[in-house]
């Protein structure tokens, strides 16, 4: 993906800073089971990251009653790799949202939260366990960086255009916020990832029409999308498929759903 190297967002916040729970292992039980609160659709979802994360953190935060505004100005311990990842993803983020408001009148901007471990947000405390979310209730996009190193290593999905597909599908819960599609389909959280996939490529075709898109990147969305898939996580879990316990969809739909956006824009998503 052509990107902008020494690009800076102003409308991502870095809360890297923020003193998060101590080490240790657990991870994997925290997702199962966000997964599973997940699986009652979108108030499940912000119910298991409430209850997530109040089992990983325990305990107050250190200094817990800093507002994310008094932080701003300290600076934050950072790895050249994580300052790169912190330009990419702001320069992601803003051509996301500026593509939406080109398509989408009225479009207000989200906030993109960078963290370390642990954050405190609108929805509830979550961990790092959670993966990538967007909270309804501020309008933010949360993301720890250590995600892409699990992205590329655990889940086989490498490459820049795999990360910022993970970035535009939460976007794409921002727009169905804004649209009051989150609470139609409460019931079906399948649906509604499935959308944010579409929502996704369709960010994906405009990227594309704009000459941002270099060859293979396409192919790392798709590989990434499939990667993710209730089936193939499953898969590589438990050794078995549960159709019942589905909360985003299987690979072949995942990817599908993006290649939809991909080729019809948002009128095929929405």
């Amino acid at each position: 993906m052509k990107w902008d190297r020494n690009y800076s967002s102003s409308e991502v916040d870095d809360r890297r800073d923020e003193v998060g729970p101590s080490g240790g292992g657990g991870g994997g039980g925290l997702w199962t089971l966000f997964r599973v609160f997940s699986a009652f659709g979108w108030k499940g979802t912000l119910v298991g990251i409430v209850i997530v994360g109040a089992i990983a953190v325990g305990s107050q935060f250190t200094g817990s009653h800093r507002t994310p505004s008094s932080q701003s100005h300290r600076p934050v311990a950072s790895s050249p790799q994580e300052d790169e990842l912190k330009h990419f993803v702001g320069f992601v983020f803003d051509d996301i949202q500026k593509s939406w408001e080109r398509q989408m009148p009225g479009y207000q901007h989200a906030r993109l939260e960078l963290f370390r471990r642990a954050i405190r947000s609108a929805c509830g405390t979550a961990t790092s366990a959670v993966g990538p979310f967007y909270c309804q209730l501020d309008h933010r996009v949360y993301i720890d960086l250590g995600f892409y190193d699990d992205l590329r290593r655990r889940f086989g999905a490498p490459g820049d255009f795999a990360q910022a597909y993970v970035i535009a599908h939460e976007v794409g819960h921002h727009v169905q916020n804004l649209r009051g599609l989150l609470g139609k389909h409460e019931a079906d959280s399948v649906h509604v990832e499935l959308q944010a996939d579409c929502l996704a490529g369709a960010w994906a075709k405009d990227a594309d029409q704009r000459g941002l898109v270099e060859g293979g990147d396409i192919e790392e969305a798709l590989n990434a999308a499939a990667q993710i898939g209730d089936d193939t996580l499953q898969k590589k879990q438990q050794g078995y498929v549960q159709p019942e316990k589905f909360t985003h969809g299987t690979s072949a739909q995942r990817s599908a759903s993006f290649r939809r956006g991909y080729e019809q824009g948002p009128t095929g998503c929405l």
